[in-house]
């Protein structure tokens, strides 16, 4: 797709929900090797910051943002994400999960570390992230931010197009697994709730989630958004009912009657 297509599609999206926060363009790389002009928060800021910060320097400030291992510093993103010498990250993730009390035992710790997530271990990989409108790179996965009611428009817009009604994998931690990887692995669009670390180190409000999709996806969703519910006028934000004549208490109703109206 061409910068101009992308940047066309990606204000669009924007305009028409209204978002808060601009839709973001995230390349998984094999070397931490980035365009110019691209932001590495270990050298402009002499800090290391959580994957999620990262998020939200995209999507907040409009920075392109390149994250490598000397960027980061939340543990378990960067066992997931493969930044570290884990040689099985599943186990790792187990282990640290009953420690801070976020598994009861092993055996759940399990359960769930087994449905997350991962890629490949590889502390030499980078990770990009940029505003939609402004990446450099063709995107492995789109992230957009928004309230409940654009969810709704969103899904409504990708299952209009597919026809399968959209899922998310929910566990109230490491969710940056979820909408980083979760799309570029399955080629489908999900849908997150953020969790304690976007919430705490990212600053992501109690009203956000999160739609992602697979880089290759935006024309689909954007042409679902153009067309779903057409024939219904829906759109975001929602057209309120307004086609009905309220009832009011008796008091009002009594002093309604004594004044003739």
């Amino acid at each position: 797709m061409s910068g101009s297509t992308r940047q066309e599609h990606a204000n669009f999206i924007y305009e028409n929900l209204r978002l808060r926060t601009q839709p973001i363009a995230v390349k998984f790389l094999e070397n931490a090797e980035f365009p110019d002009k691209t932001r590495r928060p270990s050298q402009v800021l002499g800090k290391r910051i959580t994957i999620c910060q990262g998020v939200t320097m995209a999507r907040v400030y409009g920075w392109p943002v390149g994250l490598g291992r000397e960027d980061l510093i939340c543990v378990p993103a960067m066992i997931a994400f493969g930044f570290t010498p884990a040689s099985d990250q599943k186990s790792v993730m187990r282990k640290l999960l009953c420690n801070v009390t976020l598994s009861k035992d092993m055996d759940t710790a399990k359960i769930e570390s087994d449905s997350m997530f991962t890629l490949a271990k590889n502390p030499d990989k980078g990770i990009y992230l940029a505003p939609l409108t402004r990446t450099a790179l063709e995107p492995d996965t789109i992230v957009i931010y928004g309230n409940p009611a654009q969810m709704m428009r969103l899904i409504q817009a990708w299952v209009y197009m597919k026809g399968s009604r959209i899922t998310g994998n929910f566990g109230g931690k490491i969710e940056c697994t979820e909408y980083l990887i979760g799309p570029y692995k399955e080629n489908e669009a999900r849908i997150a709730i953020p969790g304690n670390g976007d919430r705490i180190f990212s600053m992501t409000q109690d009203d956000e989630m999160a739609f992602t999709l697979p880089g290759g996806g935006l024309e689909t969703l954007v042409e679902g958004l153009k067309n779903a519910g057409k024939a219904l006028g829906a759109r975001y934000p929602i057209t309120f009912y307004q086609n009905f004549q309220p009832e009011f208490p008796k008091h009002y109703k009594e002093l309604g009657s004594e004044l003739g109206v």
